[in-house]
């Protein structure tokens, strides 16, 4: 089995497995050390747990316990893709819900963590304003919702909680050309990350990481009207760290690349009014 680790921060780590193992291999037992989450994206596999046996295809969920065992058999087919979540305890004390749905062994396909799951690749791929470790902890959330049968309580920020936000989101643009993640901007806030996403989003309407993209394109376009800096330098001074992510983010809010922006803001009224006749 291959595995590979996306993402480690204090609340969660993601990784992607690629298990090549077939009919013919003998199965062998795990024993979780936390809780955890894994999503298959292809492929299909067995498990035993306590819970009973799952067969699990693309869509179906892995759910880890501590202390639980899992034997993983490949019967069918051979190999499988899973994006998998380890969790924190304070992570899974701020979920919520009763401790008990952790031992639920698997889920099926359900197509509100399908859609999740999905949101969660295209974020590992970089192709998403939204980060890897927001949707993780959106994803974790909605599981302890679905498996619960309780739709979480949507609450009315105070005066506090629109000031913290409003002044994250001060702190977030400020330092949006450094590499800023949930974690650092939840401490500012004073806040536990899982609270502090929840917080942001009812406030100002986007993710955390959503408005450090925006607030990177925001600075990129000024920087393309107002200079003559180069395309890649001003992808890394506003804080992108690949400039084709740059170009193709930049396209996606814009509709143009950078390059045809900058001569847009020269005044080529061209670019803009084909981009409005295709629009």
């Amino acid at each position: 089995m291959d595995a590979t680790t996306l993402l480690t921060t204090p609340s969660m780590t993601v990784s992607e497995f690629r298990c090549d193992a077939g009919p013919d291999d003998t199965p062998f037992a795990e024993c979780r050390t936390g809780h955890s989450i894994a999503y298959v994206r292809a492929g299909s596999f067995g498990c035993q747990c306590r819970a009973g046996f799952f067969e699990l295809v693309a869509g179906s969920m892995l759910v880890g316990a501590p202390g639980e065992e899992y034997t993983c058999t490949h019967e069918h087919v051979s190999g499988d893709v899973c994006l998998s979540f380890f969790l924190s305890e304070d992570l899974v004390d701020a979920l919520g819900g009763r401790r008990d749905i952790w031992q639920v062994g698997a889920t099926p396909p359900l197509p509100e963590l399908m859609v999740l799951g999905e949101l969660a690749q295209t974020a590992a791929g970089g192709n998403s304003d939204l980060g890897l470790d927001e949707v993780g902890q959106i994803l974790a959330a909605r599981f302890v919702d679905v498996v619960s049968g309780k739709a979480r309580k949507q609450t009315t920020p105070t005066t506090r909680d629109r000031r913290r936000a409003v002044e994250a989101a001060l702190w977030i643009d400020a330092n949006s050309h450094a590499e800023v993640d949930l974690e650092q901007a939840a401490r500012q806030a004073g806040l536990s990350p899982f609270h502090f996403l929840r917080l942001f989003s009812a406030v100002l309407g986007v993710t955390p990481h959503q408005y450090l993209v925006r607030s990177r394109l925001r600075h990129a376009a000024r920087l393309l009207s107002d200079d003559d800096i180069a395309v890649t330098d001003i992808a890394y001074d506003v804080g992108f760290g690949d400039l084709s992510n740059f170009v193709r983010t930049f396209h996606r809010a814009a509709g143009v690349s950078p390059t045809k922006f900058r001569q847009a803001s020269k005044g080529k009224r061209k670019i803009l009014q084909e981009q409005l006749a295709l629009s």
